[in-house]
Order: C-alpha cells, then structure tokens, then sequence
C-alpha cells in the first residue's frame, strides 16, 4: 500500500494495518485449528466416539480475548473517525459541486476550476454538493471518501503534508460515463497558489470547452446518437420540443441554445430523458458564447 499524504493518512493507515494483520493471524489461527480437529478426531485417529464435556476455561478465552481485541480495533479506528471528523477552524473553504461527469472546485473569490488547487500544509474544507445523482468525491492519497448526495449538504476535510498531483476518482456509480469522472488534486507552496488563484483563468476554444464541460459525454458531434440530441446540423434545425407537458415546435436558434443550457428541463427535445443539469453558475459568459460559437459551426 501507497503511503498517504494528509495529516491524518499515517493513522488511517495503522488502524487498517492493525485490523488486517490481526484478521490474518485469527483466520489462519482457526482454519489450523479446525484442520487439526479434522486429523485427530477422524475416524481412523479416534475409531471410538468419546462425550467430551465444555471447558470453562476454553470458554472464557475464546470469548474475552476476541472481545478485547475488537474493543482495540473499534478504539483506534473510533480516533481516526474522529481526525476525519473535526475540521480545523482555520481550513480554507472550497465548494465541489459533482456532475455528470466532472467535478467542478469554486474558491472563495469566485475562481472555478476543474482540478483542485491546493497549498501544502493548509487545512482545506470541502463542501461537498451535487445537482443531479449520487457521486462519491475519493482522493486514495489522502485517505479521504465522502458522498455527494443531490439536496443535501455534506463536507470533508484534509491537509497535505507534500506537494505533488494527486487523483480524485467518483467512488459511486452515477451514469454512462462514472469511469471518466476523473480530476487532479494539485499541491503547491503557497506563493504559487496564491498566484493561481489570483490569477484570471483561460477561456478554452469552444472544442475543448465541450469536452472540459462534459457536454461531448451526451452530445455527439458526428451525427451519432447518445443520451442526448447530436451537436452535428442541430444549429437552424426545427425541432419537437416539449414544454409544460405539451408539444410545439421549435428552431434551434442562439436563444434557444442559451435556455437550453441554463435550463435544460424546460424546452425538452421530443424523445430524450431530462439528464442534464442546469449549467447556470457553472459557466462565464465567454463559456457559454464560445460553446453556442462551436454547435453553429458544426455542419451536417
């Protein structure tokens, strides 16, 4: 196993430690035991049955020493719950909102991000929210795993003890497309962070907004079908849209593009489920411009 790089890691990992090994050395102590039983008291070792009669002493042992040692474990893991479980009052506050399917990391200053930059040795809290399904935010090198659960608030916290790039994974199935929900916890010194996070951040092309953004998980942009109407040709096209339970018709124009986006149950292609969550605040308006720019230059 990997050593872990937050605060609380190196207890995490001697809790697991301790209940392995202690596991290991119960299962293989019990399955010589019964091995042992099996050859001494076969029918070839002991052709006659004998009535044996309980040891109270035998007993004793096999119930207070398991007791005892499972008391140990519940205790160290208990503190290591605990560590996980009292955030700093000095962490600093980033929000992580779970989509299908990507992660999106807002600081405190209004900056977004689709990797979370951090400074090593500073207590960082993480809220933790979801618009849509079920995610699980899991970074192995901290140790750390919380669910992202829609309509509820949740949080964890760590502190990185080294500087380095370090994965996230969603630990819960959420979709077509869970094994892509990948991101990178970056740790730096705190002059770099400091000038990441004041720095402006690059407005991708359109193209690579539509994979950065996770649209191209939905949306086809060769005329294939996938969880969502096809980019290709869309841009000028009438469709059937259903709004408020009834049908009309609908040119897909610019405006209609930018509703869709920000609120995409409202006018709903005929024929497609609502899986999409609405990108309001997680998009600038440079985004969303460059990403309406790139569906109208996608010729049938």
């Amino acid at each position: 196993m990997f050593s872990g790089v937050s605060t609380f890691a190196p207890e995490i990992d001697s809790a697991m430690a301790f209940i392995l090994w202690w596991s290991a050395i119960l299962m293989i102590g019990i399955t010589a035991f019964m091995v042992y039983c099996m050859v001494r008291y076969s029918r070839k070792n002991n052709p006659k049955p004998t009535h044996i009669h309980g040891s109270v002493a035998l007993e004793t042992i096999w119930t207070v020493l398991p007791t005892i040692l499972v008391l140990i474990m519940f205790y160290k893991a208990f503190g290591t719950f605990e560590l996980m479980t009292t955030r700093p009052d000095d962490a600093m506050k980033v929000k992580v909102t779970g989509l299908k399917w990507r992660w999106v990391f807002e600081y405190e200053n209004g900056k977004k991000a689709d990797e979370l930059v951090v400074p090593v040795n500073q207590a960082v809290e993480l809220e933790l929210h979801s618009p849509d399904v079920l995610h699980s935010f899991y970074v192995p090198a901290f140790r750390i795993k919380k669910d992202v659960v829609p309509g509820k608030d949740n949080w964890t916290w760590f502190e990185a003890s080294e500087k380095g790039n370090y994965n996230v994974f969603c630990a819960e199935y959420c979709g077509n497309d869970h094994s892509y929900m990948l991101s990178t916890v970056r740790v730096v010194d705190s002059g770099e962070y400091s000038t990441w996070l004041n720095t402006k951040s690059e407005v991708l092309s359109g193209p690579d907004l539509l994979a950065a953004k996770g649209c191209i998980a939905c949306h086809s942009l060769d005329g294939s079908s996938l969880v969502g109407p096809t980019f290709q040709g869309i841009f000028g096209k009438m469709e059937t849209v259903v709004t408020d339970g009834e049908e009309r018709q609908q040119r897909v124009d610019e405006d209609y593009l930018r509703k869709s986006i920000l609120e995409p149950a409202v006018d709903l292609v005929k024929g497609y489920a609502n899986q999409m969550p609405s990108q309001a605040g997680l998009l600038t308006d440079e985004e969303l411009d460059a990403i309406i720019e790139t569906i109208k230059e996608l010729k049938e």
